[in-house]
């Protein structure tokens, strides 16, 4: 299969010239397939199956311009399979069966196996989709259907159950700029046939602020290079502010790995425990807009939880916890708003760093000091012969006692870490420290 058949099939996509460069651009086999290394890297179990020639239904689920039509073509064109593509918003049931017709019919004639692309699987009703349940369920044709939606909401249960259902990811940075340089150096598909100087924070630019769509990079690429006049040696510059005007993002500073990134996160940091949620809230967005993963911000709110919040508001912790699993299973840009709610919360919360103190004052005893052993009756009684070595000998229950404590040495040098302070709950957890430690009982 030649690199234009594929888009001979389509409907309209008649001059291979004309198409977008990040259709022309779509990989040939999976090995110039970049991204979804969990699913598609060495000895993961697709491209096991797709090696052995024994892939079955699959349905890919993934934010836009992730590789989904793209990972189809490549398991058509390694298995050697006739591809046929359709879309689920402009398509019905009767051009549904007239391809698994012609699919049975090229099996039969020619022992050919089809692959049946479906994009935007979800647009089917349930209807649409039992038409396809008795032939998927004979492998001909091989469904692979494309959604935004997790197909568990959106799809007919018996349609998943009969396909494996794989999600895939945004593509990272390093992964898009792979594809654009590629693109610039492609003379055949790309624009390798233009003179064109990207510079290099240009592309770290598009790479970073197409939030991990290869389709909107590559066409914000070649946008870029087709509108921008020839400079007087005949090339086409790309700088920073085209490639900008370009996606339609403003450019911000912030470098990955420079001083843009760690001082726009430590402002984030600092506004949190200085308690002000307005800062907070500004650096936050500052970086999802210049295109941070989200989850690296949750984890820095939950960190500061424990670190500066701490036992004056427990909750603080379980909030932050929350926004970041809710980040994993709802993504972006709806996972903006859980985020934001967890560093106002946190932000507005009273402060103590007691926690944070306690454990590096203990974490310093260790080091520095002689450890100690752990006192006999409280050593491990659990096990045979442990009496005889009176292990647990005049260990107190604390729950046989009143008000569920009794005095107790728990160490055999005493030790203090913890020193509670006043601010919110740990007010309360402090005073009944107070009591516990004065306690004669």
């Amino acid at each position: 299969m030649n690199p234009h058949e594929l888009f001979d099939q389509q409907p309209g996509a008649t001059d291979f010239a004309t198409l977008p460069l990040s259709v022309r651009m779509r990989p040939r086999s999976l090995d110039e397939f970049i991204g979804q290394e969990h699913v598609v890297g060495k000895g993961k179990l697709l491209r096991r199956a797709i090696e052995a020639d024994r892939i079955s239904s699959v349905v890919l689920f993934g934010p836009p311009g992730v590789g989904k039509t793209s990972l189809a073509y490549c398991i058509a064109t390694t298995t050697k399979s006739h591809f046929c593509v359709i879309n689920a918003t402009t398509s019905g049931v009767d051009e549904l069966r007239r391809m698994i017709a012609q699919a049975k019919q090229r099996k039969r004639d020619s022992g050919h196996k089809s692959i049946l692309f479906i994009d935007e699987i979800h647009r089917f009703n349930k209807a649409q989709q039992d038409v396809l349940l008795p032939d998927v369920e004979d492998g001909n044709p091989i469904l692979i259907g494309a959604t935004v939606h997790n197909p568990f909401f959106y799809l007919a249960a018996p349609l998943v159950s009969r396909s494996l259902v794989l999600e895939l990811k945004a593509l990272s940075v390093e992964a898009i700029q792979t594809l654009l340089v590629r693109a610039l150096g492609d003379g055949e598909r790309g624009l390798g046939g233009r003179a064109i100087k990207a510079d290099a924070d240009a592309l770290v630019f598009l790479a970073t602020a197409c939030e991990g769509d290869a389709r909107r990079a590559l066409n914000s690429l070649e946008l870029a290079a087709l509108s921008t006049p020839a400079a007087a040696d005949g090339s086409v510059p790309i700088d920073l502010q085209t490639a900008a005007e370009s996606i339609q993002k403003k450019p911000v500073v912030y470098d990955r790995d420079e001083d843009g990134h760690y001082d726009t996160a430590s402002a984030f940091i600092k506004s949190m425990r200085g308690s002000d949620p307005d800062a907070a809230v500004y650096w936050m967005a500052k970086m999802l807009y210049a295109g941070e993963d989200p989850r690296f911000i949750a984890r820095r709110v939950c960190i500061l939880a424990a670190e500066d919040v701490g036992n004056a508001d427990p909750l603080a912790l379980v909030l932050a916890n929350s926004a970041l699993q809710v980040i994993e299973f709802v993504g972006m840009p709806e996972a903006r708003i859980p985020l934001a709610q967890a560093v106002i919360y946190v932000a507005c919360a009273p402060k103590s760093n007691a926690s944070y103190l306690a454990i590096d004052k203990a974490t310093a005893a260790i080091e520095k000091d002689t450890v100690q052993e752990v006192p006999e009756h409280l050593k491990d009684s659990s096990y045979s012969g442990a009496e005889q070595l009176g292990h647990g000998k005049g260990y107190k229950y604390s729950h046989d006692y009143e008000d569920h404590y009794v005095k107790q040495q728990y160490t055999r040098k005493k030790v203090r870490f913890y020193e509670p302070t006043s601010m919110g709950y740990e007010a309360k957890i402090r005073q009944r420290l107070e009591k516990l430690r004065g306690s004669q009982r």
